[in-house]
């Protein structure tokens, strides 16, 4: 991928991340890269603070996250509340409108790695 290009997939990855959160969460690109398949693989850390939630949003792909700290419950449609704490980790499957909310007094820390179709924004806010 020539390094224009690469400036115009990371200003979209990055206009997506910016816009498509609320206050109460913050999402931090480690590192993107393709893979196989027609898709890319994004690292990044993601808190959510005391009391807030990420918001109603899909992925276009999978979203796979590990508990790092604190508590709280993933809401993913047409599945009972997930609860999750330290240690735990779950899957979103690919489309699947969710949200995650914090119910404990310490921000939410999570490792979470995003395998999307490549050219498409991380999270698209859903109703």
């Amino acid at each position: 991928m020539n390094s224009i290009r690469k400036l115009i997939v990371w200003g979209i990855i990055a206009a997506a991340v910016l816009l498509g959160q609320n206050a109460g969460i913050k999402r931090t690109i480690v590192k993107a890269q393709d893979v196989s398949g027609g898709h890319q693989a994004i690292i990044a850390s993601v808190t959510i603070a005391p009391g807030a939630s990420a918001g109603r949003h899909t992925h276009p792909g999978e979203e796979i996250s590990y508990v790092i700290e604190g508590e709280g419950e993933v809401l993913i449609e047409g599945q009972p509340p997930l609860a999750i704490k330290p240690g735990d980790g779950f899957v979103v499957p690919a489309g699947a409108i969710h949200d995650a909310h914090n119910t404990g007094t310490v921000p939410i820390k999570l490792a979470a790695v995003y395998y999307i179709e490549k050219d498409k924004p991380l999270a698209t806010p859903a109703k």
